[in-house]
């Protein structure tokens, strides 16, 4: 008999599938100190990149991340059980590469496009999705190149499509082997999969194709097929997120038009038509583009966080059994955000407020948040309004705004768009930046309590939806030059803002959509659902989760009153929150099966991060890893 290796299958090699691996490596060392391991990772896009970050996409998206916010590497601010390995941001990564540091690296291999844009990026710039894709790729290389001889990883190109049990071992089918890979332990890290359509939506479908019209379902809008739009035709669009900001992309830039400073303004843009392009009507329930990325860092440090909403405030609201977010636990949630905001205004801007950082943190400390007191305070410190925060016109900038008519509602929108873009991109308006900040803290707790079971299912279906969408309009919206050119995009009548309450209905012939906002109906005979599929395991067109679901391997998380009576079938992966171990059908924990993503219950902002955030991302990865190592047999043997 001989030892033979350990072997683990990561099926996703993007950056999830990195991270994980880099953690893996990180915590070897300790867990498991000796014998020979075999890492497969499965993909059918490129190692590192992945489908969403795959350079074969336009050259003309962009990330919606400052160079100098995207990191793959722990840092000293990372708490978690495993080593600390730093490693280059990709601000860190352009400039080593501009030096001459990275072999791999040359204007030759990155080519003449993608050299041009490294040699100009700069911290603040947005880089293309091209050059972070190059950026994760060599993120890999470098995880690999510093494993020891021991550990061996294999790159798989095709589609893992089941997984089979004999005893201790598990083997997984990959499209384009002959013969399955063994693994003692299986982590599903693919990312954002692609579902089949709801049944409102194959509904929809099937109307619009009866009547001759055309409907365009979720899905990624870099793969979906955009000749279907013709130009000059108008064309609802239903989504106003980073879905709908890849479709203007692709539409208007990417069917030749320009855009250029416009003449009457130093701060707006023009748009040069190039005649190929089609009208977009489009409405949402906010009715507005989410909101712009700030362009500016902190001036007065990062907030101590968490402080009014942690692991101690929460505790004593949560010990008698489960409560709901919007009424027991908002109030700290709302206060946390403003303690970012109000931090960042007073130690940022001291000549703007009347109070010294001291004398306003024990104030604040001491008032609870909507009360008289606490208002009093705010106002004190603010005389500004523009320096106060007004978080329900944050989370629904339009409510309120009616107009006649489509033509009236368009300045409204356009003036309420143009002042968001001004005050993140205009560095008086940092405590901006410091909200931000508080509400990736604030994520990150809602997060624990949604695994420990702490919410309702009723607030789980209700509240929880609500705070993801608040947090994205917040915290994923596009880069200022996006929203200019959108703007610019809106002062030619080529992008006309529906308003908030959009609703859409296939008549017999026609498309029409309507808003709250207005009276006034739009016909069309296109619609585009411009965001990606509602995450569904059972609905998954991925072979090998949609296999795992039908033999009951995986199970969807199904939120049920405490008399049974189910609420809502959110379609999202059951995992043990800890270490992202799967849960199957009859509620058993597999010991070597483990999945991490926006599939599961466990919602991560992000498979990258800001450096020096502490960032959930890494410490989860951290999690997964270790227990990963943890399920490996402490001694495998087979025959010699």
């Amino acid at each position: 008999m001989s030892r033979r290796p350990a072997s683990v299958v990561v099926v996703g090699a993007g950056p999830r599938g990195t991270g994980l691996l880099e953690r893996l490596g990180a915590n070897l060392a300790e867990l498991l100190p000796d014998g020979e391991l075999d890492v497969h990772l499965v993909d059918p896009f490129p190692p590192g990149a992945g489908r969403i970050w795959r350079h074969a996409q336009s050259p003309l998206l962009a990330m919606n991340s400052m160079a100098a916010d995207v990191t793959m590497y722990t840092d000293e601010s990372v708490v978690c059980a495993g080593p600390i390995v730093p490693g280059p941001s990709l601000w860190e990564w352009v400039q080593r590469v501009r030096a001459g540091e990275l072999p791999t690296e040359t204007a030759d291999a990155l080519g003449p496009a993608l050299w041009a844009e490294l040699t100009a990026v700069e911290a603040s710039t947005f880089p293309s999705r091209q050059l972070q894709s190059r950026y994760l790729a060599w993120v890999l290389r470098d995880v690999v190149a510093t494993l020891p001889p021991r550990v061996r990883v294999h790159l798989h190109t095709g589609r893992a499509t089941g997984i089979t049990e004999t005893g201790d071992d598990q083997w997984v089918t990959v499209e384009g082997r002959d013969t399955p890979l063994r693994a003692d332990t299986v982590v599903l890290a693919s990312g954002h999969l692609d579902a089949v359509p709801t049944p409102d939506e194959r509904a929809l479908i099937a109307r619009t194709a009866a009547a001759g019209l055309r409907y365009l379902p979720p899905e990624q809008t870099t793969d979906t097929d955009l000749s279907v739009i013709r130009p000059g035709e108008t064309v609802l669009v239903r989504g106003l997120g980073l879905a709908f900001v890849d479709l203007v992309v692709l539409l208007f830039e990417g069917r030749g038009g320009r855009f250029v400073p416009a003449t009457d303004s130093t701060d707006r843009l023009r748009y040069v038509a190039s005649g190929d392009e089609p009208v977009l009507v489009a409405g949402s329930p906010r009715g507005v583009t989410y909101h712009s990325k700030t362009h500016y860092q902190l001036r007065g440090g990062r907030p101590p966080l968490p402080r009014h909403f942690g692991p101690d405030q929460i505790a004593p609201l949560v010990a008698d059994g489960p409560v709901d977010l919007r009424t027991a636990l908002w109030p700290l949630m709302a206060k946390e955000i403003a303690w970012g905001w109000y931090h960042e205004l007073v130690a940022g801007h001291p000549d703007r407020v009347p109070l010294d950082l001291d004398r306003f943190t024990a104030r604040y400390d001491a008032a609870r948040w909507g009360t008289p007191e606490m208002d009093a305070l705010l106002a004190e410190v603010a005389p500004d309004p523009l320096d106060r925060l007004d978080l329900d016109a944050l989370d629904r900038p339009l409510d309120g705004v009616t107009a006649p008519s489509l033509d009236a509602l368009q300045p409204l929108v356009v003036d309420r768009i143009a002042e968001d873009l001004r005050q993140h991109v205009d560095p008086r308006h940092t405590p901006h930046l410091g909200a931000f900040v508080a509400m990736l803290s604030v994520y990150n707790e809602v997060t624990h309590l949604q695994g420990d079971d702490a919410l309702t299912a009723v607030s789980r279906a209700r509240d929880v939806p609500w705070w993801q969408s608040f947090f994205n309009s917040v915290a994923s919206g596009p880069p200022g030059f996006r929203v200019r050119q959108i703007l610019a995009l809106a002062d030619a009548g080529l992008v006309r803002f529906l308003g908030p309450g959009m609703w859409v209905r296939a008549d017999d012939d026609v498309l029409r959509a309507g808003s709250a906002a207005t009276p006034e109906v739009v016909t069309s005979t296109i619609l585009v659902d411009a965001r990606l599929p509602d995450a569904s395991a059972a609905r998954s067109t991925d072979p090998l989760l949609a296999a795992l679901v039908r033999d009951g391997a995986v199970s969807e998380e199904i939120l049920r009153t405490a008399d049974g009576t189910v609420l809502r079938n959110t379609g999202l992966i059951r995992v043990r929150p800890a270490d992202g171990a799967i849960v199957d059908a009859r509620g058993a924990v597999h010991p070597r099966r483990f999945a991490v993503g926006p599939h599961t219950v466990v919602k991560v902002a992000g498979a990258f991060t800001r450096p020096g955030m502490n960032a959930q991302s890494l410490r989860y990865n951290d999690a997964i890893a270790r227990a990963v190592l943890d399920s490996l047999p402490a001694e495998s043997a087979a025959a010699a």
